[in-house]
């Protein structure tokens, strides 16, 4: 066994602590630089749209006229596609998270299954609109309405509800799975009363989250045929319909400089509801983690 000298342990020491100073600088430059960005943004967004945003810019339809030009039918249809989303997403998404944690076991299956849930969270968005036109809207005739929108995102958030719902329910102590045994339950009655309340918490920050993702997204609404211009409010789940997204992404084409300022608030409104998502998100895990 080599025996290192003192003046070369010394050296070798002051060398890795210099190292870590420099990762630890390149690391604070790096954030550094990623929320000046992000803050220089957010300036140059609200000194340009904050004075566009009030009431009256909510509750109006789209215009041609960039003064009174508003977004109640993108929000509307934003709404409601979160809603579709959201439901659906939730419930495959637990579902699935369910069996491959607690009944599909280590088989070659759940394997298979774990790996392409995987790499589907990896697929660029604009490809689950291509899937979505091909299935919702052409296969199952539901054309270019809001159900079609809503299973179109619902698709695009479904792996990574999975895995964060797998991730919360692998977290739970097995003590309370084998002390529900212990008194007799079975294991869906186990799983029911004892698992999925205590990682309850967990799964719904993930799908709030991964929510939050949904309502940003503009290419898949864009080739499944959602409306660039709806001067009316949805009214049914096969409704033709627009979202704040698309909205915001017509109104910065336009030339005209009111129409960048009414680009501008509707960003502001989106990151409003954005923000408000994720702030629920992190009281609802708190109060719920406390409960439990």
């Amino acid at each position: 066994m080599a025996v290192i000298a003192p003046t070369d342990f010394r050296k070798r020491k002051e060398r890795r602590k210099w190292q870590g100073r420099a990762f630890f600088v390149l690391c604070l430059l790096a954030i550094t630089v990623a929320l000046g960005m992000l803050l220089v943004l957010l300036i140059y967004i609200g000194m340009k749209g904050w004075s566009h945003v009030n009431w009256s810019f909510i509750s109006s339809f789209p215009s041609r006229h960039p003064d009174e030009a508003g977004i109640q039918s993108a929000l509307l249809g934003s709404v409601y596609l979160v809603i579709i989303a959201g439901i659906v997403s939730f419930v495959l998404g637990v579902g699935a998270a369910v069996y491959l944690e607690e009944y599909a076991g280590r088989n070659r299956f759940a394997r298979i299954a774990q790996i392409n849930i995987a790499n589907l969270a990896g697929v660029p968005s604009i490809v689950y609109g291509i899937l979505g036109l091909e299935i919702f809207v052409r296969s199952m005739g539901l054309g270019k309405s809001l159900l079609a929108g809503g299973f179109t995102l619902a698709l695009l958030i479904l792996p990574i509800i999975i895995i964060s719902a797998q991730e919360a329910i692998r977290a739970v102590p097995p003590s309370i799975r084998e002390g529900g045994y212990a008194l007799g339950a079975s294991r869906w009655q186990t799983i029911w009363n004892l698992v999925l309340p205590q990682a309850f918490s967990g799964i719904l920050t993930g799908v709030i989250l991964s929510v939050s993702r949904a309502i940003g997204e503009t290419a898949p609404l864009i080739v499944i045929g959602a409306l660039t211009f709806v001067p009316f409010s949805p009214d049914g789940p096969l409704s033709r319909f627009s979202a704040l997204p698309i909205q915001i992404f017509n109104w910065t084409a336009r030339p005209q400089a009111g129409f960048q300022e009414a680009a501008a608030a509707g960003i502001i409104v989106l990151l409003i509801v954005l923000l408000g998502m994720n702030a629920l998100a992190v009281i609802l895990r708190n109060r719920l983690e406390n409960r439990s």
